[in-house]
């Protein structure tokens, strides 16, 4: 049997679990949007508003963005809900809802009518 040879030192990706690379791939691109220049940390904030005006902001500045501004903030903040799944407290979820709101009424849209409730799970 032949010895295999021995692994580079220092290759971050044979040290990283599968989960690792996964949660790490997700962050990358909420941090290093291509589309979307975002203000550090504003999916954690408490207001909003406050959330809806950055992403706006950073939405109308971008010039490497491919959709219109509204539906490149809305996908980003989508994303970020999507993505942080269950690992996203009732309340954060809760504020990053009315954040998708608020960005509709930044971009003069409709808002969106609350889900009817679905058929009970048997």
């Amino acid at each position: 049997m032949t010895p295999t040879p021995a692994k580079p030192q220092g290759d971050p990706h044979e040290t990283q679990s599968p989960t690792e690379e996964r949660q790490r791939w997700s962050r990358q691109v909420t941090e290093n949007s291509d589309a979307l220049d975002l203000e550090p940390g504003v999916f954690t904030w408490a207001d909003p508003r406050a959330i809806a005006r950055s992403l706006k902001a950073s939405a109308e500045r971008s010039e490497r963005r491919k959709t219109t501004p509204f539906r490149a903030a809305m996908s980003m903040l989508t994303f970020y809900i999507n993505r942080a799944g269950r690992q996203l407290s009732g309340e954060r979820k809760a504020r990053l809802e009315a954040a998708k709101d608020e960005l509709r009424v930044l971009f003069e849209r409709p808002r969106r009518d609350k889900k009817p409730p679905g058929k009970p799970r048997p």
